[in-house]
């Protein structure tokens, strides 16, 4: 049987407290995948893993303190703002195109 374990993931980043099923505890310097707010995965780094004494019962609840990973966020704003031109396709204008092609033979 697989045990899931809740944990509270406070996010330095972007000031927010969630909480969340793990199937293990991350330890500390080890990286997760976290959905930003905007719906994109990104990567976070572990700062600090700690219990708390649960309000029922014998029970020591663990909490994360995560930060986005230096260089994770830097390419988020937009794709075809020129920073990356390696994939920039506007100077590409047969990109996807058919033109010059051989047109398929129709039966």
């Amino acid at each position: 049987m697989n045990a899931v374990i809740e944990i509270e993931v406070q996010n330095e980043t972007h000031q927010s407290q969630h909480r969340m099923r793990f199937a293990a505890v991350p330890r500390i310097g080890e990286g997760i995948r976290l959905r930003e707010p905007d719906g994109i995965w990104a990567s976070y780094d572990v700062l600090d893993v700690w219990y708390q004494k649960a309000e029922y019962g014998d029970i020591w609840m663990p909490f994360l303190h995560v930060r986005l990973t230096p260089g994770e966020g830097e390419g988020l704003s937009d794709p075809c703002d020129g920073e990356d031109s390696a994939h920039d396709l506007a100077a590409e204008p047969r990109f996807a195109s058919l033109a010059g092609e051989a047109e398929p033979f129709k039966i």
